[in-house]
């Protein structure tokens, strides 16, 4: 008797490789579609369905944060989960998926901008709707999008560079006070600089000229600890930047210009969701082309083997201060964009805390990778807000994870992964 063959392989055959098969076929376009699909039901039918389920109102953050307040609720929380986001989304990510390869297939035939504009907005509408809901989802979206700037910027060094500085808290806090003086003395009365000295009409126009010269800003005070840190070798780059941090906390503490320790106020609001949107587009983009280029791939020489990079014709000290000042620039950026956000800015918001947080996002997203800084990121500052309810515990369950992390994956969730964009927006076929 002739013996068959199953052209399903053992893997496949598992519930895992029944469910990946399932949805093998679905392209980006197809996921973000089926986003946007339950964000509109839960815009129009969240409330309807909470009062059926016996929910005081639609869930924050999924359900995380009622179900830690209130344990019992957790069935009635899933329900609305399932019924809201996920089985919306797999049902139509994955009956659509034929029309949406249809469409990801004439997108690639023009240049990838075009279906990559697309795709940015059509998420921005998912973003948009979602965070309508409520103003604590829009406040925690934002500070999301300027977590993944902020770690992106310090993964370019300590990742794709090799070197480990600690100095990022203090270019958060020369781009918040650098934009935030300009926007204020410009363009907003104020008691600590007086009546604005332009029009505040044209305020919002001129907005990214401020957080760029907030950027040029840190990136001047990369400078001042490149020049004498990339001299030595090792570990001093790290107790300098260090250092630094702390000498930048401390100026701004005692200049009384700028409110001294009681912070300075008064910002506008011109940091919506668009702009923190566009911004962290651009910073994606800019950074994940950077790391690409010739520089990029100096600088991942540079980590590799110095001697080596420079005995093949790199300039490996140039390499360092030009990456170091790059990304001191997207920080400086972050940062303005974070003050015009929460509408103050203050010392003690860039000290040692910051720095545990943003180490924390890159290590756990994974080094020299783009990828895995964004996952870093929006899981760190999601988990952070999700966990807020257990108060004190919450500081013991990150570590906690974060150990966890390190001993089963030391370099990280997603790390040395390339971020391909033609490759993402690109149909996709039945595995």
């Amino acid at each position: 008797m002739e013996k068959t063959y199953s052209p399903i392989s053992p893997d496949q055959s598992t519930g895992r490789g029944r469910i990946r098969r399932w949805f093998s076929g679905i392209p980006v376009l197809g996921w973000i579609f089926g986003a946007l699909v339950a964000v509109v039901l839960e815009y129009y039918l969240g409330d309807a369905l909470s009062e059926v389920l016996g929910l005081e109102k639609v869930p924050a953050l999924f359900g995380v944060t009622l179900i830690l307040k209130k344990p019992l609720l957790l069935p009635k929380c899933l329900m609305f989960v399932g019924l809201i986001y996920v089985i919306p989304i797999s049902v139509v990510a994955k009956y659509l998926s034929p029309l949406t390869n249809r469409i990801a297939g004439k997108l690639i035939q023009y240049p990838y901008g075009v279906s990559a504009v697309l795709h940015l907005a059509l998420l921005y509408a998912v973003f948009y709707i979602w965070s309508d809901v409520s103003a604590y989802r829009l406040l925690t979206l934002k500070l999301s999008l300027i977590a993944v700037m902020i770690t992106l910027s310090l993964n370019v060094v300590n990742g794709y560079m090799g070197e480990f500085s600690c100095s990022h808290p203090g270019f958060l806090a020369l781009g918040a006070y650098g934009a935030s003086v300009i926007t204020v003395l410009f363009f907003v009365k104020d008691k600590l600089f007086g009546a604005p000295l332009l029009p505040p009409a044209i305020g919002p126009y001129l907005y990214p000229v401020a957080l760029v010269l907030g950027g040029l800003l840190a990136s001047v005070g990369a400078l001042v600890i490149a020049v004498p840190s990339f001299r030595t070798r090792g570990d001093y780059l790290a107790i300098i930047s260090l250092a630094f941090m702390f000498i930048v906390k401390s100026l701004i503490e005692n200049l009384e210009i700028v409110g001294g320790p009681r912070g300075l106020s008064s910002q506008p609001g011109w940091s919506s969701l668009l702009t923190v949107f566009i911004w962290t587009v651009l910073c994606v983009w800019i950074i994940n082309n950077f790391v690409r280029s010739t520089l990029g791939k100096a600088a991942n020489a540079v980590r590799d083997d110095e001697s080596a990079a420079d005995a093949m014709t790199v300039n490996t000290r140039r390499t360092k201060v030009v990456t170091f000042m790059f990304a001191a620039f997207w920080a400086g950026v972050a940062g303005g964009l974070y003050a015009h956000v929460i509408r103050y800015a203050n010392p003690g918001d860039f000290g040692i805390q910051k720095l545990a947080d943003v180490l924390a996002m890159v290590y756990l997203g994974g080094l020299n990778s783009v990828v895995g800084s964004i996952v870093g990121a929006v899981g760190m500052s999601i988990l952070g807000e999700a966990l807020r309810p257990l108060g004190i515990y919450k500081w013991i369950i990150i570590p906690l994870l974060l150990i966890l992390v390190m001993i089963f994956r030391p370099t990280g969730l997603i790390a040395f992964r390339e971020f391909d964009v033609r490759e993402i927006l690109k149909p996709k076929r039945r595995m």
